[in-house]
């Protein structure tokens, strides 16, 4: 087949099936991305003859005698293995100039579909981006950067760069489709894995009858549970594993969920490993299995993990109940005596669903023992230190005879504190001793990995006439599904700082996550949090109502402030405090901005209304969160920084080279950031819980101070002056003497550390104006404000586009994504299609407002916000719909057709 590509005449063989995707991928045009696997993401747009085209979608031998344009491409022709771009279309500059990106995995189709539309399609961008799904941005920086608008990046120069909007360091590489992700490698002789997933809920193994698949032409090996180490682990990565249940092993003979891993195959081709897959027969004992979790400790309950399945030391921890994976109760005050003296009692149950993570980038892993010997896997983790502790613990190896990499990663959002693909690869590897490559499907994607955790939340809230509470009360059902990765740290982070938001002399908190044979559930954005302020932010939106005061003033009277205790259901020491407090000016800034603009009149027959929440959530997750960073100076005078972190969308990136930037007195474009792989530091616990910029980034302001020093006293060295007199500016160090190069002093390196203690607070305030129309039940959103107290914000362009990025997620989980489980226990939603995420048209501006304060514990003041806009969404879109109609939803997602049983059995007199 004879085609051009990017400019250049093109020949070669595509295979039959291969879609032009793959084709291109094959060729080293790595900017196509592969999403969805069924032209619903638009990761893998091109250009066909100018026209853009879903390449996933294409057979590549309609490829032939035609002109292919890549996102490499399109300023002009261009080689595969060009480091950097040499020049860009005007489409990559808008959204170069807009940083219309995070994660970035969606950017290279996203812009190649921007490129195409003419000026009348860019005035319906809702219709024209259908195609093209993102989860981190929010799309407004899409939006502006297509249509034109003010982009706010500045660019760099000596002196302080912190509070301004630089852009990302990788920004060149995503916009022109040259940022590696982790899965963008040639394939050279690597081997090809593929499972085979559970039919059933819940079965034993009997037997695996692999001798068809071992025939198959390619196959090199078939891993079953005999093959895999008998060490139980957990998926979930926490910095003391003691955190998660010990209740999973890489291959299993006891299926817990349909999708499990059943055996691996791993072949020569990808098209050989699955003809292995399907060449498997295996026989079943199918078991009963346990769909409801409100059935879960009943005493006749199908057991998910019964002992009796795992006799050793190692088998998962007997509980009051097999099924319990995890719980919290406690108390403060005399609860009922709280609520004897109300004025005013609200109680009612909250239901939030499950809902998938998403990412772009679905799980991957490449592995290969290196020159030296060590097992070395290049993987899509937000938690690469983690993943080499526990697979060395797994394989019984060193720490250091493994080592961990990370490309770019297509986001996260929590999805990636997980071990779900390393733990096979590196199986695969050490048993077959080549390189071997795991891509997950998005099928795999939603049926094999994990979810959030779906909960049912007892609330009841009791307060004085004037609304000052007297009583809190919480009973909360967590479904963990079939593994507890995560499931008792959720059901603890769930309960926690949703009280301690609130004074009030009496609390109380019943939480127990349950195991269930369905898709098991782990860390998600908001970790537990969002779900359970739904329900208490409800509550108090009712508590408002009955006493008569506005939510804004109800939330005054009653949130903590600086000075008070923050007590959720104990009065036990902790590590938290008031390192700066912006909860009073969200709360004001959010109020004058709905009341400055409350946004356009509904239309004729819809009716309207206004609705708020508030959020609280700790800046560091607790019993430690570790960070190195080494910092050094260059022979050629430039500094590079050094982290564990992973750059996945959180701009972690960015972050350190202003902060390493401003403690240099360096022009941020002369700090380098290399990241993401266990030799280079010595231990990062990982980056999630928002906290790559306050546990890492505090770490590299550290070793930047430390090295800014020795800087400074080698020049004094050099010019026979004190230390104190030298200083740092630009690429010289100014002495009494004179200045001195920087590449004169270098090269010189620091370290620094920081561990994730002390830990400060961080509040969010959203505010939702709607229409509701009574008739079909659909929403629309009118006006959206939300306030931040992220400290002194680092980065603000970047910062707003975390907070749109969050609430964009968030308006996704309130209005309709729902993960949903068949009567057999096997997933309904398993492609974009059937689970819709947010798309351009879903997701109207916010306006973003910060808060002014400066954090005594986050570096130079900042504090995380990556993941709690999330958090108060949900209950203020559900509080808005309740001002519009009347009708208090209680479980999400709000759909039209709950909204118009709701609203239609209030019509009728119903409770």
């Amino acid at each position: 087949m004879k085609l051009t590509i990017n400019g250049a005449a093109h020949e070669g063989a595509p295979r039959a099936g291969q879609c032009l995707r793959t084709y291109l991928r094959e060729a080293g045009w790595f900017g196509v991305k592969k999403g969805c696997d069924a032209g619903d993401c638009g990761a893998c747009t091109i250009h066909l003859d100018g026209e853009p085209v879903h390449s996933c979608l294409m057979p590549a031998f309609r490829a032939e005698g035609r002109s292919v344009t890549t996102i490499e491409g399109l300023a002009g022709p261009c080689r595969a293995d060009a480091a950097e771009p040499t020049s860009l279309h005007p489409m990559q500059e808008a959204f170069l100039a807009a940083q219309g990106f995070q994660c970035g995995f969606c950017t290279p189709g996203m812009i190649m579909t921007a490129a195409s539309l003419n000026q009348g399609q860019k005035q319906d961008l809702g219709t024209a981006l259908k195609g093209n799904l993102c989860r981190c941005t929010g799309y407004r920086a899409v939006r502006e950067a297509i249509v034109g608008g003010t982009h706010p990046v500045e660019s760099g120069a000596c002196g302080d760069p912190v509070g301004r909007n630089l852009a990302a360091p990788a920004a060149p590489l995503v916009v022109s489709g040259r940022a590696r992700f982790t899965m963008d490698l040639p394939p050279g002789d690597t081997l090809h894995l593929k499972v085979l997933r559970s039919p059933h809920a819940h079965a034993r193994i009997v037997a695996v009858d692999a001798s068809a698949a071992r025939a198959v032409p390619g196959v090199v090996a078939v891993l079953t549970h005999a093959d895999a180490p008998p060490r139980r682990f957990s998926t979930a990565r926490h910095e003391d594993p003691r955190d998660d249940a010990s209740d999973t092993r890489v291959l299993d003979p006891i299926l817990r969920f349909v999708g499990q891993r059943v055996a691996a195959v791993v072949a020569e081709t990808e098209a050989a490993a699955e003809a292995g897959c399907r060449a498997l027969r295996v026989t079943y004992e199918v078991r009963p299995a346990l769909l409801d979790p409100e059935r879960a400790l009943e005493a006749d309950a199908p057991r998910v993990h019964d002992p009796r399945d795992c006799p050793g030391e190692d088998a998962p921890p007997l509980g009051r109940h097999p099924n319990l994976a995890g719980e919290v109760h406690g108390a403060v005050g005399d609860v009922d005596g709280g609520f004897a003296e109300a004025d005013f009692v609200y109680a009612g149950t909250f239901r939030s669903q499950r809902v998938q993570h998403a990412a772009m980038e679905t799980h991957g892993c490449i592995g290969w023992c290196a020159e030296d010997g060590r097992l070395t896997l290049r993987t899509s983790t937000q938690v690469p230190f983690l993943t080499r502790d526990a697979l060395a613990d797994l394989f019984g190896l060193e720490k250091d005879a493994v080592r961990v990499v990370c490309a770019r990663v297509g986001g996260g959002f929590g999805g990636k504190q997980e071990m779900l693909t390393e733990d096979l690869v590196a199986l695969a590897v050490l048993y077959t001793g080549r390189p071997v490559r795991w891509e997950l499907t998005r099928e795999e994607q939603f049926v094999g990995t994990t979810t959030r955790h779906p909960m049912r939340v007892d609330v009841k809230v009791g307060a004085r006439r004037d609304g000052t509470l007297t009583a809190l009360s919480l009973d909360v059902l967590s479904e963990t599904g079939a593994y507890g990765n995560h499931a008792g740290g959720v059901i603890h982070h769930a309960c926690h700082e949703v009280l301690a938001a609130y004074v009030c002399p009496n609390k109380q908190v019943s939480g127990r996550a349950v195991y269930t044979n369905t898709v098991p559930a782990g860390a998600f954005r908001g970790y537990g949090l969002s779900q359970t302020i739904f329900a208490l932010e409800s509550a108090l939106d009712e508590v408002a109502r009955g006493v008569g005061l506005d939510p804004f003033a109800l939330r005054r009277r009653n949130a903590v402030k600086p000075g008070d205790a923050m007590v959720s259901n104990s009065l036990e020491p902790h590590d938290v405090i008031f390192g700066s407090y912006g909860l009073d000016q969200c709360l004001t800034l959010v109020e004058e901005a709905l009341r400055a603009d409350p946004g356009p009149d509904p239309e004729a027959g819809w009716r309207a209304g206004t609705g708020m929440a508030m959020a609280m959530i700790d800046t560091i997750p607790p019993r430690g969160h570790h960070a190195d960073a080494r910092v050094s100076l260059d022979a050629d005078g430039h500094f590079t920084v050094r982290v564990g972190t992973a750059e996945f969308g959180n701009g972690t990136s960015t972050v350190h080279r202003q902060i390493a930037a401003s403690a240099l007195g360096a022009a941020p474009e002369r700090v380098r950031i290399a990241g993401a792989d266990t030799d280079i530091v010595g231990h990062d616990t990982g980056a999630y819980g928002s906290t790559g910029t306050v546990v890492a980034g505090l770490a590299t302001l550290r070793a930047a101070e430390a090295l800014a020093l020795r800087i400074c006293a080698r020049a004094a060295e050099i010019a026979g002056a004190p230390p104190a007199s030298c200083r740092l500016n630009g690429e010289q160090v100014e002495t009494p003497a004179g200045p001195v190069t920087l590449a004169a002093v270098g090269p010189l390196d620091a370290t620094g550390r920081a561990d994730g203690s002390p830990r400060s607070v961080a509040f969010n305030v959203h505010a939702f104006r709607v229409a509701v129309d009574p008739v079909s039940g659909a929403v629309r959103i009118l006006r959206s404000v939300h306030a931040a107290d992220a400290g002194r914000v680092i980065n603000p362009m970047q910062c707003r586009g975390q907070v749109e990025g969050g609430i964009a997620q968030a308006l996704g989980a309130a209005l309709y994504e729902d993960v949903r489980i068949a009567a057999d226990g096997s997933l309904v939603t398993q492609t974009f299609r059937d689970y819709h995420i947010p798309a351009c048209a879903d997701v109207p501006d916010t306006e973003v407002l910060f808060a002014d304060t400066h954090d005594s514990v986050g570096p130079l003041g900042a504090k995380s916000m990556s993941e709690s806009p999330f958090n108060p969404v949900a209950a203020a879109l559900g509080n808005a719909i309740r001002d519009a109609t009347g009708a208090r939803l209680t479980a999400t997602p709000f759909t039209p057709d709950r909204i118009y049983r709701a609203v239609a059995a209030g019509r009728a007199g119903l409770p």
